[in-house]
């Protein structure tokens, strides 16, 4: 098996080419290394940068430097490859914001490209979408405060949810383009392709910000000696989801080609607040981070726990791994890797 992974130096990219690895397939990592994440992160070493370059090449990844948006070259790339797992993005809501024309060229353009080549060349392909699809305003006038974290009845939400109810952020736009164009190359060419809404995902390879990744950003805080920002109360809850899943979850969809666009998350078992998870690093770490709390972002989605039954019955997947376990994967990763990370220097 040969397999193309678009953003393949990213976070998800670089688990998704690890696990393929382990599965003693080949894997070309497409990635064009872009720092626009990575500059926003004060406690980064320059050194964090080739870090995932680093261990792919070391793991026996063919690591190609390209862009998403050169159609030609992705083409020439995805040659005689079986499957291609798209993870490349502009994920974060706060970049779009700032930048909607990179927004719009990464996200929607990219996308485009991945699918029409994936289409010339008779392949399946999964993409990556995000439950922020949904938008705002609906699910989070449904939720009741508890002590730490927010509720909701019911707790799950599934692909019935009508989307993009509340403010449209550039973000917002360019991933249910994304989605959009997934159904048309389904409808239109039959064309396998699997469209993931994910929540939030983390696991190791992760230099959360506050932009995006906020539970890798929790525990490296917290290790490095750096304050938290938490934007609210705290009490936003998500179903994250561990890395190996995910990837697991791309490797569902090769094994049974069902099209289609699916909520992916943890689910309920998976369900923990912000508060909730920053307690849970504590307790792991033994470290009492300083929190520091601001006022909301617009369009900050304030609850999400997915159903994902559709998938799950359309493939047999299941995550695996728990809030409990992951986090305490994601912490050791960060410690084997502190020289990557500049500690506060202490309080005098």
């Amino acid at each position: 098996m040969r397999v193309l992974v678009t953003g393949g130096c990213g976070f998800l990219g670089t688990n998704i080419c690890l696990y393929y690895k382990n599965k003693d397939a080949d894997v070309i990592a497409y990635d064009n290394l872009t720092k626009h994440e990575f500059s926003r992160n004060p406690y980064m070493r320059p050194s964090a940068r080739n870090h995932t370059y680093e261990t792919l090449k070391k793991s026996g990844v063919d690591v190609l430097i390209g862009d998403v948006r050169d159609k030609n070259y992705l083409l020439e790339a995805a040659k005689n490859c079986d499957y291609i797992c798209h993870t490349a993005a502009q994920p974060a809501m706060t970049i779009s914001w700032e930048d909607p024309e990179l927004d719009f060229s990464t996200n929607t353009l990219g996308t485009f490209n991945v699918l029409d080549v994936a289409r010339k060349l008779d392949i399946p392909v999964a993409i990556c979408s995000t439950v922020h699809t949904y938008g705002p305003d609906l699910i989070n006038s449904q939720l009741k405060e508890e002590e730490t974290r927010y509720t909701r009845i019911p707790a799950s939400i599934n692909e019935e949810l009508p989307l993009l109810q509340g403010m449209v952020t550039p973000l917002h736009a360019s991933k249910r383009c994304n989605e959009i164009y997934a159904q048309s190359y389904i409808d239109t060419y039959s064309l396998p392709v699997s469209c993931f809404r994910l929540t939030g995902i983390y696991g190791p390879h992760q230099f959360g910000g506050e932009d995006h990744g906020w539970v890798a950003n929790f525990a490296i805080r917290s290790i490095i000696g750096e304050p938290i920002t938490i934007f609210g109360t705290g009490k936003q809850v998500r179903d994250i989801l561990y890395a190996s899943d995910v990837a697991a979850a791309f490797d569902a969809f090769y094994n049974n080609k069902k099209p289609g666009i699916y909520t992916l998350g943890g689910g309920e078992p998976n369900m923990i607040s912000l508060n909730e998870c920053i307690t849970l690093i504590k307790k792991i770490t033994a470290q009492n981070p300083e929190i520091i709390f601001d006022k909301d972002r617009p369009g900050d989605l304030r609850y999400f726990v997915g159903d994902h039954s559709k998938f799950t019955k359309a493939t047999g997947w299941t995550p695996k791994i728990r809030p409990s376990e992951g986090v305490a994967r994601l912490i050791s990763w960060v410690k084997e890797n502190e020289s990557l990370f500049i500690k506060r220097a202490p309080k005098v």
